[in-house]
């Protein structure tokens, strides 16, 4: 049974990141609910923001956007600014963790260079997937003394995908980056993903950020007016990874997912990639589906474009993922393909096969029939006549039953596509949100 705790969580502000705490709903996180603006300079605040939790919301399944994105943490406060909208440019970067006691604290720290070079307002939020080789003690004591950086740890180990999904949740950012936890991913490539994701290439990238080629735009149907990207994926064309282990699978996988799917990238499987939180805010996130990222932004309509970035040879703890991934990958694959091509018409695919074994069974019926007046004209005798024929009678009795049943199942299903609830289940629990101004 889980205890439900009361705590409190000081008010803290980022480097350069400051910003209203929102009234405490319950509702889904929504980036769209963030109104208050940002300042470029931090401010003493001597508020003290409180977020309690009572018995019956202990899950944090149910728990609402504005209590886990601001009050929870006591991040981004309101500054001196009268201006009612966030600031566009500001970043959140989310990087997943587990199990990687030996590069976290650096890669926070170069990521952390990185964006106060950039100069725009940022936050680091760190979440801990249920860690077990002292990470979560590290990722605790560093967000004590880092006012840019915020920790959410998960009661459990949930998987990459929950990470993820929790980080989103929680940013507060209009610019979304996520990256892994290993070093792998190289902090000098968000600036330029950045650029690339508000200006679509055009000139005008920072000096400080890292060169990195466009592989290129995706053909999703869909172009922005502004000319930016909804979404832009890193590709490790240089992959410094084991060939047989993880690079073949993933260039099998790549290839197999860009053709039935449609949304051809090179790189499906890197974690370094650049959102707007107006996407973010519409996916739903579940079971290991970061890998589709890309496929589930087409289906919200999204503009996407791949960049080339650098990547790195592993250098502390191991790879979280091997050659046993690839049957999920191709379950995961199946779901995707038919959430992609009938999330809004499940009847048309029920529908189908119950068609197929409606006609299979008036077929089979037919040929029973016609089989059974047939050997009785031929005098092989009434009852041997109706012995080879029941066979195909029980048949098509099934192949009807199983039709209508199907039939029957979708219409269930576009039912409950039309009374899909707005506020889904979360597929993670928040345990501890870690701040500089949590008491330790």
């Amino acid at each position: 049974m889980e205890i439900c705790t009361k705590f409190e969580l000081a008010p803290t502000f980022m480097h350069h990141v400051l910003l209203q705490p929102q009234q405490q709903s319950w509702l889904r996180p929504s980036h769209s609910t963030i109104q208050q603006p940002i300042a470029l300079n931090p401010i003493t605040v001597s508020q003290r923001s409180r977020w309690s939790r009572s018995p019956r919301s202990c899950s944090l399944e149910a728990q609402g956007s504005s209590s886990r994105r601001s009050s929870a943490a006591g991040v981004m406060k309101k500054a001196t600014s009268s201006s009612s909208e966030q600031d566009p440019s500001s970043v959140s970067v989310i990087i997943p963790v587990f199990n990687e006691v030996g590069s976290i604290r650096t890669l926070v720290e170069r990521v952390g260079a990185v964006m106060r070079r950039r100069g725009a307002p940022y936050e680091i939020i760190c979440v801990d997937d249920g860690s077990t080789d002292g990470s979560t003690k590290l990722l605790k004591a560093m967000a004590a003394h880092r006012e840019d950086t915020r920790v959410v740890i998960l009661s459990r180990n949930f998987g990459q995908t929950a990470a993820m999904a929790a980080g989103f949740d929680f940013a507060v950012g209009q610019l979304l980056v996520t990256l892994d936890g290993d070093l792998q991913n190289d902090a000098d490539d968000i600036p330029a993903l950045l650029d690339h994701l508000i200006r679509g290439g055009r000139e005008g990238d920072d000096e400080g950020s890292a060169i990195v080629a466009a592989a290129g735009v995706v053909d999703t149907g869909v172009v922005r007016e502004d000319g930016g990207f909804d979404l832009v994926c890193g590709w490790r064309r240089n992959r410094k990874d084991n060939f047989l282990t993880r690079n073949l699978p993933s260039t099998v996988a790549n290839w197999l997912i860009g053709n039935v799917t449609g949304v051809k990238l090179h790189d499906y499987g890197c974690s370094l990639k650049a959102y707007r939180a107006s996407l973010v805010s519409n996916l739903h996130l579940y079971g290991e589906m970061h890998r589709f990222i890309p496929v589930l932004a087409v289906m919200e309509g999204a503009a996407i474009s791949e960049v080339e970035v650098q990547h790195h040879p592993r250098t502390s703890g191991t790879s979280k993922y091997g050659l046993s991934r690839i049957f999920r990958v191709l379950l995961d694959l199946t779901t995707v393909y038919f959430w992609l091509r009938f999330r809004d018409k499940p009847m048309h695919f029920m529908g189908f096969l119950g068609g197929v074994c409606i006609l299979g069974s008036l077929l089979t019926g037919a040929f029973a029939s016609w089989s059974l007046f047939t050997a009785t004209q031929q005098t092989l005798g009434y009852s041997m006549a109706i012995s080879n024929a029941a066979p195909s009678y029980v048949l098509s009795a099934q192949l009807l039953i199983m039709g209508l049943q199907l039939v029957c199942l979708g219409l269930l299903a576009e039912i409950c596509v039309r009374f899909e609830p707005q506020h889904r289940r979360h597929p993670y629990r928040v345990r501890e949100v870690a701040t500089s101004g949590t008491t330790m």
